[in-house]
């Protein structure tokens, strides 16, 4: 037997009605050379009771409790052989030549160790989901695009780091960074390992023609308790782990400012003390993040001037959610 390509990881937890019909759409791939790992984290809802039969490129692993996204993609990657991985959400539908795209994407950009898709709003796929995310001297990530017209994407960009909703990575570039940060558990965990990719030497480019139709939060929730509080305390995370020196001086005030100025826009008690211990967490664990900041650092190979040059520097990027293309 031969190994595929690809493995692609799934990580399920409670995906309903959505799980099916993201397998359907990698059984109808156009390139059929992968393997799919679906890491279920304890569903409770019966998800996987329900699935119609696979063929043998379909495996399902039990977690048996939920790891969170972070730790179930790095059990899915583990023992895989393909020299790349793919990371798809639950909640994101791939078009039928979404692993063929990527797969071209491979040839045409050999410097890039991780390719982004893009994602279209489920609910009406005129609208962008997210074309790549960036990242901002404020400490504050986001997808690129999310809300506007699809026909913005109009060709390949690099970007500061792809969405792990539907997401390649070359597998041995994965490995060597140490796969996705489980502290993080869920939420920003794919910016932190694109900024160690970045840091690294690789680049990263968003692929236009490799097509999902994502959900977005449909098992979280865009705006709850959970998502504020992880997003909140996994920005801190990020900027301690992966900024240099000089600029995480700059970053920390600034990231102290906008997270104050989200708690006054949000307003709503339950989602501003969410924002708030999340943030607070995020401090706490300050030890904690010094000791892997030294492991990231050193193994740095972007100059300070790259690294700056990654981030955005402009808050009318940032509020209007611009895709943002790097020059490398």
């Amino acid at each position: 037997m031969t190994t595929p390509w690809v493995r692609v990881v799934v990580v399920n937890y409670n995906g309903g009605a959505h799980l099916p019909r993201v397998l359907d759409g990698l059984r109808r791939q156009s390139d059929g050379d992968f393997e799919v790992v679906v890491v279920d984290n304890g569903s409770t809802d019966g998800s996987l009771d329900g699935l119609p039969a696979f063929d043998g490129r379909f495996h399902i692993l039990r977690a048996g409790r939920n790891l969170g996204f972070a730790a179930g993609c790095n059990l899915g990657a583990q023992g895989a052989k393909a020299p790349w991985l793919a990371m798809l959400n639950p909640d994101a539908v791939p078009q039928p030549h979404w692993l063929a795209k990527l797969r071209e994407a491979i040839f045409n950009y050999p410097a890039a160790a991780a390719f982004g898709s893009t994602q279209l709003l489920a609910e009406n796929e005129a609208l962008l989901d997210g074309a790549g995310d960036n990242y901002s001297i404020f400490g504050i990530a986001w997808r690129g695009g999310y809300g506007a017209s699809a026909h913005l994407v109009d060709g390949d960009i690099a970007v500061f780091s792809p969405c792990a909703a539907a997401a390649l990575y070359r597998r041995d570039a994965f490995e060597a960074v140490g796969g996705f940060a489980e502290s993080f558990f869920c939420y920003l965990e794919d910016v932190d390992l694109g900024f160690r990719l970045r840091l690294a030497g690789h680049d990263v480019v968003q692929v236009a023609a490799a097509r999902v139709s994502h959900v977005g939060s449909a098992i979280a929730g865009r705006y709850s308790v959970f998502t504020v509080y992880h997003a909140a305390r996994n920005g801190v995370y990020l900027m301690v782990r992966c900024l240099p020196l000089p600029l995480l001086l700059v970053a920390v005030p600034l990231h102290l400012l906008a997270q104050v100025y989200l708690m006054w826009r949000m307003r709503a008690l339950v989602s501003v003390t969410a924002r708030a211990k999340g943030v607070w967490d995020g401090l706490c664990a300050l030890p904690r993040l010094l000791d892997e900041r030294r492991d990231v650092q050193r193994g740095r190979r972007a100059s300070l001037r790259q690294v700056a040059s990654w981030l955005v520097w402009r808050p009318k990027r940032l509020s209007r959610r611009q895709i943002v293309p790097l020059s490398s």
